[in-house]
């Protein structure tokens, strides 16, 4: 544990991490304030990082162009496509930022999500989830109407016939892939057979065309070290695979075959037939991708930057070996592991209660804080972090360059 902590500690440092010295005579700005600075997507006034109110969200604009080239370049060389999930930024300017850099499209989670993407002009939306109530289903069938990019999931028979029943009443023809569990017991239909009669009956349903499938192995991600995560991920898609070719065998349109994510970005293409991989957290990166080791070096996942952070501002200094930030649970979610202290070493954090983030410095701690010193707090698990904001900063060289708005914030149903 303590090697991987220093490794940890080591990548932090050399990806530019660096501490730096904040000085505290500079002019605070609420957030109110700083909205009012950002005028027709520009900002008015010069305001630093620094400035901002805390706990604010806030992602650097070098580091996540870095994220995206990286995953475009790495997506081409494999010569396998790239269909991000909305779910981690729920923020339409970095689903155009990932389309305008070659993504085919993108995924949400929820057809609220995908509305919310609609609304803000992305028009190729596949929505991963079944909707299996009358209102999603009739809210996905609207949205089928408007975005003729929109294509959703069904893992049944039984939901199959009722998006059928759904789409020949508006007289559409709506876009669908078979969702096929990869092993996880979680969603989606059994692979093989089972989804094989599936993908036959959509394609014979009135108002449905069949689009091909989606399988993603969300197990695999995680997995530390990269080997184990390579022979862990080929081993868990091989039924998906053989579905896809038992799909092609009896005659089925197969355009989509969709899978795959962050963890596996540079394994996926070596899954037969993968159209594109489902890529989310790599635009941000958090503590927990971390932890997992990459191709290059098994104690640290550096592939990609981490962009994301929480600025905090330190509340309480008098206690020996430790300080109190104000951001807490409600800022940082309660997620292991904890969040990371960005550019400091043998320095700790948990944001267990609910108001206040604990600080504690270890025998070699870089430095010590004092109350209304600010600090970047790498962020545990960047989907519900997000989900917490409603907007983020886009900073670059430390000055707020932009201000997006979270739309699919709390868009769950």
């Amino acid at each position: 544990m303590k090697s991987s902590n220093f490794n940890r500690r080591r990548f932090l440092q050399a990806s530019g991490a660096a501490a730096i010295w904040i000085p505290t005579s500079v002019r605070g700005y609420t957030t109110a304030e700083i909205e009012s600075f950002f005028v027709d997507g520009e900002m008015q006034v010069d305001v630093s990082k620094w400035e901002l109110d805390t706990p604010a969200l806030c992602v650097d604009l070098d580091l996540l162009e870095t994220n995206l080239a990286k995953m475009q370049a790495t997506m081409g060389a494999n010569g396998i496509a790239s269909r991000p999930h909305a779910k981690t930024h729920k923020c339409p300017v970095i689903a155009r930022m990932q389309i305008d850099t070659g993504s085919v499209g993108i995924c949400t989670a929820k057809v609220s999500e995908a509305e919310v993407m609609f609304r803000n002009g992305i028009e190729e939306i596949l929505m991963t989830t079944t909707n299996v109530t009358p209102t999603k289903i009739n809210r996905a069938m609207s949205l089928a109407e408007e975005c003729p990019g929109f294509v959703q999931a069904t893992d049944s028979m039984d939901n199959a016939r009722l998006l059928s029943e759904a789409a020949v009443a508006r007289n559409l023809v709506a876009d669908v892939v078979v969702d096929v569990d990869p092993g996880m017991g979680r969603t989606g239909t059994p692979p093989g057979q089972p989804a094989l009669n599936l993908a036959q009956l959509v394609d014979q349903l009135p108002g449905l065309r069949f689009r091909g499938m989606l399988s993603y192995d969300g197990a695999s991600q995680h997995v530390a070290g990269f080997a184990a995560r390579r022979a862990r991920t080929l081993e868990a898609m091989a039924p998906a695979a053989d579905t896809l070719e038992l799909l092609q065998r009896s005659g089925l349109r197969t355009d989509i075959f969709s899978g795959g994510g962050t963890g596996t970005y540079n394994i996926d293409h070596e899954v037969s037939g993968l159209t594109d991989v489902q890529v989310g957290s790599y635009v941000f990166m958090d503590a927990q991708y971390l932890e997992i080791g990459g191709e290059q070096d098994d104690t640290v996942y550096s592939d990609f930057e981490p962009s994301l952070t929480i600025l905090a501002t330190v509340l309480n200094d008098q206690y020996a070996g430790r300080a109190t930030s104000d951001a807490g649970a409600k800022a940082c979610t309660i997620n292991r592991p904890w969040p990371v202290v960005k550019g400091e070493t043998d320095i700790s954090y948990t944001s267990g209660s609910d108001e206040f983030g604990t600080i504690r410095y270890g025998e070699n701690a870089s430095r010590t804080y004092q109350v209304g010193d600010k600090l970047e707090l790498i962020v545990s698990h960047c989907d519900p972090v997000v989900n917490l904001y409603d907007h983020i900063y886009a900073i670059r060289n430390d000055r707020v360059e932009a201000i997006w708005r979270v739309a699919g914030r709390g868009m769950s149903a």
